[in-house]
């Protein structure tokens, strides 16, 4: 098929060549001249072509794609009227809701920087963060004021407020009375959003995430994971990560209803797709791990036929949890590999995952993926080397001036993989966790999917540690399931059964829970050490 022909069969896909009355069609392509591809643009132009229909559904209740538009207008000037120009920073640390996309989109229609912060930010990552960044303003839920207690009380804006919220605090819906909905021009620089990388290992680093030129990544991304027009949509990852945040901002282009969680759970998650029929979840995969072990009695009284889509991305699918997700409920999982800085590398379908599990999938439309030996010089089919990515979305490089390495023009992921016969890629692990043990490359993923599988665990990291004998061998934490017991022998007999005897843990330590971020990977500098 033609570039040409695949594009206009992701438009008529995602209900861009639907029939809508002239005028507000004129007025949604006025909106993208305007505002060029991005997030001002996506929602100026849902508000034009589908003015009555629901927005977002959240805690707060439901707001239409107008009032939506004009709430981000009048919060827009109450930015300008505290002093906000374009160039200026504003960080946000907000769980999912409406107030968030206000803050959002005002401070981009302001042509502001958006600092994301995560929302496990330490006090002093905040405060280090926001003088690093030279935030000006800092907008952030009620419940991290704590969080942001190192930040001068005038430069605080309350994002989502409950009834006890502190009057010294203004809030965003609160700056939102009196001021006027109409359109603001367009600034002199153009809004940035800076993602910060989730810091496992030490201090996040702030990735600029560029918006694109073209509508060419969304073509490439709806190319792969089949949204639909005006689909309801359950975003439940974090809007402050990567995966969040492209899954709404690609999403606008499909005018969707959005409902949206300050809290994950299991059990409304399930009641939301039932309740409104949603087409579409947004999940990391600790979310459908969680949905899995729901309780069976929910699972049964509620109705997720209407999944078509479970978006998955932001850590490694642990052994057959694809698999298990789609016997349970439909099958609908598209695992998206990729990270901040790269955008995807490669993304896949429900058949990928059924006939093989633990791939990652294909590169989608225009994406170009390599797998490179330490010489630059590309591998064979089946050899395992670094995974390195070309496609349409441009990285920014991070805020302290450094940026990706690259090779043959591609952009180096920092991960370990190869290609089977059938094209499909399956990544071994992350370049820098391979161990050598005995003389053997040795790479945490592989036991952690086979750990996963045991029915006793409910949870477990591998990493890697010294050893006197081997140089160095794998060691794995293991959260064993309510009610199961299991010693490090059993773990030992089970994995000699399941894996190389190089990849047999020779430490293991059982914990109450692992230290997970809100994208569900572990951080692991807070791991415990073994004596």
């Amino acid at each position: 098929m033609s570039e040409l022909g695949y594009t206009l069969k992701v438009f008529r896909q995602i209900g861009m060549l639907k029939p809508v009355l002239p005028h507000r069609l004129i007025g949604a392509g006025l909106q993208l001249v305007k505002w060029g591809p991005g997030l001002p643009s996506g929602v100026n132009a849902a508000a034009k072509r589908f003015p009555n229909q629901l927005a977002i559904i959240d805690d707060a209740g439901e707001i239409t794609w107008t009032e939506l538009a004009e709430q981000i207008n009048q919060f827009t000037q109450a930015l300008k009227d505290r002093g906000i120009e374009a160039g200026d920073s504003v960080a946000v640390l907000s769980r999912n809701h409406r107030y968030m996309i206000i803050a959002l989109i005002a401070v981009m229609q302001a042509g502001g920087r958006v600092l994301l912060l995560n929302t496990m930010a330490s006090r002093s990552q905040l405060g280090e963060l926001a003088k690093r960044e030279g935030a000006k303003l800092v907008i952030l839920d009620q419940e991290f004021l704590e969080v942001g207690a190192d930040v001068e009380d005038d430069s605080i804006i309350l994002c989502w407020a409950d009834d006890d919220a502190p009057d010294r605090y203004p809030t965003v819906a609160g700056l939102l009375t009196g001021q006027p909905t109409k359109a603001h021009p367009k600034p002199a620089r153009h809004g940035q959003i800076i993602i910060f990388t989730s810091g496992t290992t030490g201090l996040p680093k702030g990735a600029k995430r560029e918006e694109p030129a073209d509508l060419k990544p969304l073509i490439a991304f709806f190319g792969a994971i089949p949204y639909r027009g005006n689909s309801t949509v359950v975003l439940a990852a974090p809007l402050f990560h990567s995966w969040g945040l492209i899954n709404f901002g690609f999403g606008l282009s499909t005018a969707p209803t959005y409902v949206l969680r300050r809290r994950f759970s299991a059990e409304q998650v399930l009641r939301d797709i039932d309740q409104h029929k949603a087409k579409v979840l947004v999940v990391v995969p600790l979310m459908m791990q969680r949905l899995v072990d729901a309780d069976p009695v929910m699972v049964e009284k509620t109705d997720v036929s209407s999944l078509e889509v479970t978006a998955s991305s932001g850590s490694a699918l642990a052994g057959d949890l694809a698999n298990r997700f789609m016997d349970l409920f439909t099958d609908s999982v598209y695992n998206f590999y990729g990270a901040t800085e790269t955008g995807w590398v490669t993304i896949a379908s429900p058949k990928d995952l059924r006939e093989a599990p633990g791939t990652a999938g294909r590169p989608p439309f225009r994406t170009f993926v390599k797998i490179l030996d330490a010489d630059g010089r590309e591998v064979p089919q089946g050899e395992t080397g670094v995974i390195h990515v070309g496609n349409d979305m441009p990285f920014g490089g991070y805020t302290d001036g450094n940026t990706k390495a690259f090779a043959d023009g591609l952009m180096n992921t920092g991960d370990l993989g190869f290609f089977d016969e059938n094209g499909r890629l399956f990544v071994s692990g992350r370049d820098d966790d391979m161990i050598i043990s005995g003389g053997e490359n040795v790479f945490p993923r592989e036991l952690e999917d086979a750990l996963i599988e045991h029915p006793d665990i409910s949870d477990v990291v591998v990493t890697g540690v010294e050893d006197p004998a081997f140089g160095q061998a794998l060691a794995a934490y293991v959260v064993v399931k309510d009610g199961a017991s299991l010693t490090e022998q059993d773990l030992v007999a089970y994995a000699k059964e399941h894996v190389a005897r190089f990849a047999v843990p020779r430490r293991t330590m059982f914990l109450d829970e692992l230290p997970r971020n809100p994208t569900g990977k572990v951080m692991k500098r807070e791991l415990p050490e073994f004596e």
